[in-house]
């Protein structure tokens, strides 16, 4: 009983923050016109761009999640971020945009978290393909130690960018609280009463990535109980 109880609270400590994340930025994208005077997350995008003289940062709808692309030098936005009028949509889109002007002012952060993120990449990559072949070079050498030792390779890679995910937290907070939390609230484009609610978005799109890597710790988990069989 205690044990289930354990795999219950990690199960929680896990997918909690992605399911707060996801219930804050849904409850603030209603009402869905509360900006619409203002204009849609993508017009805010362009206009606080414009005003940090970011006019070669594009502002570009995509169905791959709220980003800011520094190669590219874009701003993406979900559909309902990028055509919405709501207080989520200007908020997450100002966040975004916090990113380009980390970007285009060269912080050691975001560098930093940049060079992080490209190797996590690699390694999650040449994790999955290590963990996939895992099983072929245990049946094909006969030798159980090297297969686990792939095993061992593989894991390690994808806790690595799981890890990699969460020290670049301050990244993040970055975006939200030193970059777009004063925008909105020096430049006055929040209705009266909608500061603590920005807050609360900015501090769910500052933990995205966050929830999103503890959620790869299930897929960690679900690869585990695979090979186990």
């Amino acid at each position: 009983m205690l044990i289930i109880f354990l795999i219950l609270l990690l199960l929680a400590a896990i997918a909690g923050p992605g399911i707060w994340v996801k219930h804050i930025l849904r409850k603030y994208s209603e009402p869905s016109d509360r900006y619409r005077v203002q204009g849609s997350g993508a017009e805010l995008a362009r206009h606080l761009l414009d005003h940090f003289d970011l006019k070669d940062v594009g502002v570009e709808l995509t169905s791959a999640g709220d980003h800011y692309d520094p190669q590219a030098k874009a701003v993406r936005l979900t559909e309902d971020r990028y055509q919405g009028h709501s207080l989520t949509a200007i908020t997450v889109a100002a966040h975004e945009v916090g990113h380009a002007i980390q970007h285009a002012r060269g912080e050691r952060l975001f560098r930093n978290r940049q060079a992080l993120a490209e190797m996590a990449a690699r390694a999650q990559r040449f994790g999955g393909f290590v963990l996939v072949a895992a099983p072929a070079v245990m049946l094909m050498t006969r030798a159980p130690g090297l297969g686990l030792g792939f095993v061992a390779i593989a894991i390690g890679s994808m806790f690595l960018g799981t890890l990699v995910q969460l020290i670049t937290l301050p990244v993040e907070l970055d975006a939200s609280f030193g970059k777009a939390l004063p925008v909105l609230q020096d430049g006055n484009y929040l209705h009266d009463g909608d500061l603590p609610h920005a807050r609360r978005i900015l501090k769910a799109a500052a933990l995205t990535y966050v929830a999103a890597s503890l959620l790869s710790l299930l897929n960690i988990g679900r690869w585990l109980a695979v090979l186990r069989r």
